[in-house]
């Protein structure tokens, strides 16, 4: 045979129809259930501080199955003579700020003076699955793998403020569970997430050099509720100006109401790389908790927590009867149609909705 007859020639493949290895069958994956979850036995390992047990009654708390919702209600109530003991710290601040690098350097420096910290990441929701998309335990694997503490990621859910409906059932679930401190972290800085300060003791609002120019994108809402200004990144070059913003702060944040009753709003320099200001944070904190307990508003401030938790789950509790009723969903759907072909407005379909 000549090369180019050679260089034509096409080989015949294997006949056979497969590699002579036994064929399996494919095995099918189940999204793990909650259904068979022993709420006594879940309530004790809560209770003895296990992670797996309070990780499976945050997730029967989340879920949206009516079974599960009672369930997991049943489980709150049985553990709610365990829960407030907690001091809770919220945090926000601009994006780029370094939230999740902070609550890595203070978390651990927190387990490492004797405290159990639970963090509640609020991360906001995909538009496509819902889920979360930031992923806070590949942004702090120091602290994720501390045994003293205790990260819990939540995608927004599409709540207003960046904040899961369940970050406060969430937050006593925590605290049965010997979480002396809890985390909160929100997205970022804007007026909706004035809703993180209706669950929190103390607000601590992140921020970085230069607060002249910073202040151009901040709301003065967001500055007047936080009980602390943290400079952040305040190390190496950035330490001078820095410093030179807690100067400016300080003076600003004597024309602005204080966040707290009978407390004065204070700002501090901090490096999460370098560590330092973090025990200066943590005697802030520790004042404040003692102020305030004196003055008896910590308790006071508690309360209207509650309250306003209440009013908010009521309305919650509304929208899910109204938009859970079929019929009443077709007659959102044919009301809209109306409104975009101009035959009623919207107020008029709002109205006759309702009668």
């Amino acid at each position: 045979m000549d090369r180019e007859k050679q260089s034509r020639q096409v080989m015949s493949g294997v006949s056979d129809k497969h590699d002579g290895m036994k064929a399996l069958p494919r095995k099918k994956f189940k999204k793990p259930s909650t259904s068979h979850f022993n709420l006594e036995e879940l309530a004790s390992g809560v209770e003895s501080g296990s992670r797996l047990h309070l990780g499976k009654a945050i997730t029967l708390l989340e879920s949206t199955n009516p079974e599960h919702k009672k369930r997991g209600q049943e489980l709150l109530n049985e553990l709610l003579p365990k829960t407030g003991n907690s001091i809770r710290i919220g945090i926000t601040g601009v994006p780029g700020a370094g939230k999740s690098t902070f609550i890595e350097t203070f978390g651990t420096m927190l387990t490492e003076l004797g405290h159990r910290v639970a963090v509640l990441a609020i991360d906001p929701s995909s538009t496509r699955t819902g889920g979360s998309i930031l992923g806070d335990k590949t942004r702090m694997e120091e602290l994720a793998r501390n045994p003293q503490a205790f990260i819990r990621p939540s995608p927004t859910a599409g709540t207003l403020g960046g904040v899961h409906r369940k970050t406060r059932e969430t937050m006593l679930l925590c605290e049965a569970a010997g979480y002396d401190i809890i985390l909160v972290e929100t997205v970022g800085v804007g007026q909706s997430e004035t809703l993180v300060r209706g669950m929190v003791d103390i607000f601590l609002l992140l921020v970085l050099t230069g607060a002249g120019d910073e202040l151009q994108g901040m709301k003065k809402g967001i500055l007047e509720l936080a009980d602390a200004m943290i400079v952040h990144k305040a190390d190496q070059d950035n330490l001078s100006l820095a410093k030179k913003t807690v100067r400016e702060y300080q003076q600003m944040l004597h024309f602005l109401q204080p966040a707290t009753e009978g407390w004065t709003t204070r700002p501090l320099a901090v490096s999460s790389i370098e560590g330092t200001g973090m025990k200066e944070i943590w005697e802030m904190v520790e004042d404040f908790e003692r102020s305030v307990k004196e003055s008896g508003y910590w308790e006071t401030r508690r309360q209207e927590q509650t309250r306003d938790w209440f009013h908010s789950m009521i309305t919650d509790e509304l929208l899910g009867q109204f938009y859970g009723d079929p019929e009443r969903k077709q007659q959102v759907k044919d009301m809209e149609q109306r409104i975009l072909g101009d035959q009623l407005t919207v107020s008029q379909a709002v109205t006759e909705l309702f009668k």
